[in-house]
């Protein structure tokens, strides 16, 4: 159990719940825009003592049915209730978490093989990639250590966004980090590699930073975006996911709105696609092996 992360995290959803979204007045002698103490507390039916130690990050492990009330009181989503569950070594309420899947990730991953697909881990390190998904977004798996991840890439080469239009980076950079604490908090403290990819990016990125510091939690899931590749320029696509039941590893597969995309990318090479580029991809990626 962490308990000076779960303070943190209940404090960063304290401070963005407003009063009037809870059904409190706005009041004119408030200091912050967010709960008082108190105010959580009594949604909570709990001692205002006994909340206040455990934003302090003292005391005692709280019960689920502690937890169940705190998630009320704040309004917490299923993803960020399932963090809070996490932090403090409770297994997630039934919802929260991925439903268990009845295949490997493998053996669905081979029924796609015109769709581009690919197997990463909750670390965004990328296991394996059919064809179609080393083309649209470059050969990105076989590295180790921090730098097998997406985030390390994204935030610390930047020549890693030319994979997404300039208007959507900060929209990616959110996601990212969101995820990427939600994974963290389900390894647990003692997962040195969560943990190594966090501290080598807190000391090397101040936008990492200071979205680390936001302590939003969101798993990624079904998003539609715009990918930017070098032979077929800008293709929309929705990017759908399986989770294994542990969450640790997912399936992607894209749809592109264009048909006829998907045709195009089984007749080229990757490598000719990503040689010169140095983008996410074969130049960037080999570059750091």
């Amino acid at each position: 159990m962490d308990l000076a992360e779960l303070g943190a995290f209940l404090k960063s959803r304290r401070d963005r719940l407003a009063p009037q979204a809870v059904g409190l007045p706005p009041g004119t002698r408030r200091r912050v825009p967010g709960l008082r103490r108190d105010e959580v507390a009594e949604l909570a039916s709990m001692s205002a003592d006994y909340y206040t130690e455990l934003e302090q990050g003292r005391g005692q492990c709280p019960s689920e049915p502690v937890l169940h009330a705190l998630a009320r009181a704040l309004r917490l989503d299923p993803d960020e209730t399932a963090h809070l569950f996490h932090l403090t070594g409770h297994p997630a309420p039934l919802g929260a978490e991925p439903v268990p899947m009845q295949e490997a990730l493998r053996q669905l991953m081979d029924r796609l093989q015109d769709t581009p697909a690919m197997v990463i881990t909750d670390l965004h390190e990328v296991v394996v990639q059919n064809h179609a998904a080393q083309v649209l977004v470059g050969p990105q798996a076989g590295l180790t250590g921090v730098r097998a991840s997406f985030l390390f890439h994204w935030f610390t080469v930047p020549a890693t966004r030319d994979l997404y239009p300039p208007e959507d980076h900060e929209y990616h950079s959110r996601l990212l980090v969101s995820d990427l604490r939600a994974a963290v908090a389900r390894r647990g403290t003692a997962d040195p590699a969560g943990r190594a990819l966090v501290d080598h990016l807190l000391g090397t990125s101040d936008e990492f930073a200071g979205l680390w510091r936001a302590r939003e939690v969101k798993v990624r899931h079904e998003e539609y975006k715009r990918v930017v590749n070098p032979a077929l320029g800008t293709l929309k696509v929705t990017c759908n996911s399986i989770v294994t039941a542990d969450a640790a590893q997912r399936l992607l597969w894209f749809v592109p709105d264009d048909a006829g995309a998907v045709r195009k990318l089984a007749a080229l090479d990757p490598a000719e696609v990503w040689r010169d580029t140095p983008g996410p991809a074969f130049g960037l990626f080999r570059s750091w092996g």
